[in-house]
């Protein structure tokens, strides 16, 4: 990157960008406030979505600062110089042909204009603009006015935008992004900057963004941008947690009002044939539902993915005007708990079989593809997987919708990757991690497909500082949400991991035969075996085997198998499922294949176009593995002493 790193936002001169950021992640530690439920349109509540073509421009400037020096956000961004087309949600990565873009570390600038439907613009309508995503930094501004700032990427933020909009009737809606990629030893995933000062091999300013993850680093709006109303009195969130015996379920819910200390408020819980099995009022409360539909993960039950659906309604009277709002949340009925050899799913012991995943594909990065969502999900019922980790980081939305609907169980994780540098671990880095973990918790809480909160994957554990770092962490978690287990994802030795004691179960990833005594398979069985059994041993806990797998190149084949081949891949598998096999009547409860697909990461002499661990293609193509794979779950399911006979007379189809 021959350019100046992002270093000063104009009016803060002599402050590095770097510092900016982790200042503003130590400083709004606490500013997890209100709720953030998915916009769902409703008799009192619109939609307009802001998809599509937006405005777009890099500052390739020196010090990557002339958008705020020369105020872009003060006028349409084309009169600031040449803009280019860019979809969203998509990463700008992989867009153009422009080398420079694909790999741009900086400031790049979004604009939209929208005109706004003349009811919106009225006292009573409170208007709404909100964020998927976007990655990592964003500052907002609409009409030139800054009306949200966020750090992190992969989790919603919104503004209300209501007086702006309202005190210009007829204007166009102008809504203006500076987006920073920049990633710092205090950020979620942590990076660094790394100036090359040796002339003789660099140019002047030369500089590159280290990172300790290994998929690739794409950024931009990733995700969908929605302008929604409300009324100005309006229900900010709903909280609902469930318990059930064998013929009622409770339902416990807390709902928070804003606009207004003067309401009244009304439930009433529907299952999917829309029958009124429940109803109740005020903001907290317990619902009674007899004989219930419970929420069963993906071949479990016949009917995986039940929901009921929570009609909250809303009524109050603001400036002499009786208003109303109503929203309804799916509720899933279930209940999750974790013995010392367990992890029981509404009392039945679940085995996770499943895949870790990324968001990821050719052109558009990490942004959200409906087809190719759709495409994932059919895939995993193929396989037989009935869960995955959102490895490394909170997915979409409109992806754990479909988790909730399809009975996937989902391990949800934050972006806790690549934490690896001493000072990752320090007070600054902790405050961000708990407020990322609020934001994650509050967007999720509500999901039955999550029975799992991770908190990290791969983290230096081994450091002294890992100790305090995650026991205050999984402790913050567990404030937050004790209905949930809390883990992370570790690679480290199980002697010296300080973080292991706080986890309610053991996640451990390991790649013998491939990063470990490379091409020897002979060596998994007794090695795999030690592992479980000393960390087992150590900790008392239920284990799951959170990766492992092998790189194969589609069409590569070599009999004896060698490493990179399809045979070497299938091969692998094998060595680990003899040894789960075993281990799973004791104490292991799940196998997570590393990867569903193959994925794109940082040019290295070890990756060629990629991570080649996947079972499927890039492009949704299986590979062998994906066959060995698809007979070992839906194996593992034909086993299961809860499975109807349905699903097993479909096994045999199979």
């Amino acid at each position: 990157m021959a350019a100046a790193a992002p270093r000063c936002v104009p009016g803060r001169c002599g402050v590095p960008l770097l510092v900016l950021l982790v200042g503003a992640a130590a400083g709004r530690a606490g500013a997890v406030m209100g709720g953030m439920l998915y916009p769902r349109e409703s008799p009192s509540r619109e939609l307009k979505e802001l998809g599509g073509i937006w405005s777009f421009r890099a500052d390739f400037s020196p010090g990557r600062d002339a958008g705020f020096a020369q105020r872009w956000y003060r006028q349409p961004l084309r009169q600031t110089g040449p803009v280019i087309d860019m979809p969203v949600p998509a990463s700008f990565n992989d867009i153009t042909q422009d080398p420079h873009l694909e790999n741009y570390i900086g400031w790049v600038w979004y604009e939209k204009e929208v005109l706004l439907p003349q009811r919106w613009l009225q006292d009573d309508f409170r208007v709404v603009l909100r964020f998927g995503s976007a990655h990592y930094y964003s500052i907002v501004w609409v009409n030139g006015v800054q009306v949200v700032e966020h750090e992190g990427g992969h989790l919603p933020f919104e503004a209300d935008i209501s007086r702006i909009v309202q005190h210009s009737p007829g204007v166009p809606c102008r809504i203006t992004v500076a987006l920073n990629n920049t990633l710092t030893p205090h950020t979620l995933p942590p990076g660094s900057i790394q100036y090359m000062n040796d002339k003789t091999r660099y140019p002047k300013n030369y500089f590159v963004q280290n990172i300790r993850f290994d998929f690739f680093n794409y950024a931009g709006i990733h995700r969908p941008v929605v302008l929604y109303t409300t009324p100005s009195v309006y229900i900010d969130d709903i909280t609902v947690t469930t318990t059930s015996s064998e013929s009622v379920a409770l339902v416990q819910y807390q709902i928070s009002v804003v606009g207004s200390e003067l309401y009244s408020l009304s439930l009433s819980l529907r299952d999917q044939e829309g029958k009124v099995v429940a109803t109740g009022d005020g903001p907290t409360g317990e619902l009674k539902v007899p004989n219930p539909n419970l929420w069963w993960p993906y071949l479990m039950h016949e009917n995986p993915g039940y929901r009921y659906f929570l009609e909250v309604r809303m009524q109050a009277q603001a400036n002499g005007v009786l208003q109303e709002d109503v929203y309804t949340l799916p509720v899933g009925i279930r209940t999750v708990h974790v013995t010392s050899t367990q992890f029981l799913i509404n009392g039945k012991p679940f085995y996770f079989h499943g895949v870790n995943k990324h968001e990821d594909a050719d052109i558009r990065g990490k942004g959200l593809d409906w087809a190719l969502i759709v495409k994932d999900f059919n895939l995993l019922r193929w396989l037989g997987a009935n869960s995955f980790r959102t490895s490394h980081y909170p997915y979409a939305e409109e992806i754990m919708d479909l988790c909730d609907a399809y009975g996937i169980v989902v391990i949800d994780e934050c972006p806790g990757v690549g934490i690896k540098m001493p000072e990752s671990f320090g007070n600054k880095s902790l405050q961000h991690h708990l407020v990322v973990m609020e934001e994650l918790i509050r967007r999720d809480k509500n999901r039955p497909s999550v029975v799992m909160w991770s908190v990290a994957n791969e983290p230096a554990a081994e450091l002294p500082p890992a100790a305090y770092y995650f026991k205050t962490l999984v402790a913050h978690t567990k404030a937050l949400d004790p209905s949930r287990p809390v883990t992370f994802v570790t690679d480290t030795n199980y002697a010296v991991d300080h973080g292991a004691p706080y986890v309610d179960v053991i996640c451990v990833n390991s790649y013998f035969s491939w990063y470990h005594d490379p091409g020897h398979l002979e060596v998994i069985p007794l090695q795999l075996t030690a592992q479980f059994e000393n960390w087992y041993k150590t900790y008392q806990k239920p284990i799951i085997q959170s990766e492992y797998g092998a790189d194969s190149v589609p069409g590569l084949h070599s009999d004896p198998p060698v490493m990179f081949s399809e045979e070497y891949q299938k091969a692998m598998l094998k060595e680990y499922h003899s040894v789960f096999d075993k281990k799973k009547k004791e104490y292991v409860i799940g196998e997570l294949i590393w990867n569903f697909a193959d994925f794109m990461t940082n040019q290295g002499v070890t990756r060629v176009l990629g991570n080649k661990k996947g079972i499927f293609t890039r492009q949704r193509q299986p590979k062998s593995a994906a066959f060995v794979l698809r007979e070992r779950y839906w194996k593992i399911a034909n086993e299961s002493s809860c499975l109807p006979p349905i699903i097993k007379s479909h096994i045999l189809f199979l």
